[in-house]
């Protein structure tokens, strides 16, 4: 009994801690197989693993089994064991299943709930992108790997331009529903591995960490700036929409992250003014 509470008191630690949730869940098996005398003992995870013991091992013995089910009702998976013909305690067998459902119900809804809280930290909720605190780590981590291998990256600076009109004309609802369109749009110009984020009101930015000159970031900021060349439909509304954009990149144009996003943002001023001038 003292063997099973320090396992099961183990598993809520973990279950609080951040071993894996595979390793767990096997952790929950392996409590309820040492409960029934070491029967074959496995968790089957809804659309995901089988672990713990395989069922093989337990052919030829009568299979119980226990849902797992959220506090809502819905069923993430059940956890089996295969019992011998002298191992049948209806009540041992439905308390053991019972334990290692709930530990199971805890294990797989705190790192459901822990992988949104991170989703959340580092995601925009309105565009579904990356937000500026996730910006600001990706950016660090290319200077850090930049300074490495004395390499190159490139930052690009994005404001749009007259957003502001389009949520005094038509509404907040048509501007967030136009900022959504337009982050989808600006994502489809990029190449695999470039990163948006959004600042933050209308102000987007790309890191594009793999260059081999300056052509490639701008080759990235021709293509962000023409994807706005066909309006938006939104809502029965079609947008017309426009942005500018500024390019900074490592070392040239800064060698932190603030000098990267001062000059590319500077670079977007410029551009913008000289675009009002025409």
């Amino acid at each position: 009994m003292a063997l099973l509470e320090q396992r099961r008191s183990r598993i809520l630690e973990d279950i609080n801690g951040s071993r894996a949730l595979a390793e767990i869940i096997e952790q929950i098996a392996g409590l309820v197989s040492l409960t029934l005398r070491d029967s074959p003992c496995w968790c089957e995870i809804t659309d995901g693993a089988r672990l713990g013991a395989s069922p093989t091992e337990a052919m030829g013995k009568h299979i119980v089994h226990q849902d797992i089910l959220s506090h809502s009702g819905q069923v993430m998976g059940r956890i089996c064991a295969g019992l011998g013909e002298h191992d049948e305690n209806a009540d041992e067998e439905i308390e053991a299943l019972a334990t290692g459902a709930r530990l199971a119900t805890l294990a797989i809804e705190t790192r459901r709930i822990y992988t949104d809280l991170v989703y959340r930290s580092e995601f925009d909720q309105l565009t579904d992108i990356h937000n500026r605190f996730s910006l600001d780590k990706h950016l660090d981590r290319c200077i850090e790997e930049a300074r490495a291998r004395a390499g190159l990256f490139g930052l690009i600076y994005i404001d749009l331009d007259k957003f502001k009109l389009v949520n005094d004309l038509y509404g907040h609802h048509i501007g967030d529903l136009y900022l959504q369109e337009v982050a989808l749009r600006m994502a489809r110009q990029l190449r695999p591995g470039d990163l948006l984020g959004r600042l933050g009101g209308d102000e987007f930015a790309v890191l594009i960490p793999a260059m081999r000159s300056h052509s490639d970031v701008k080759e990235v900021a021709v293509r962000l700036e023409r994807c706005f060349d066909e309006p938006f439909a939104v809502e029965g509304y079609f947008l017309q929409g426009s942005a500018s954009v500024g390019i900074a990149t490592y070392p040239e144009d800064g060698t932190t992250k603030d000098s990267m996003l001062i000059a590319a943002d500077a670079a977007m001023y410029v551009g913008k003014q000289t675009r009002r001038q025409v």
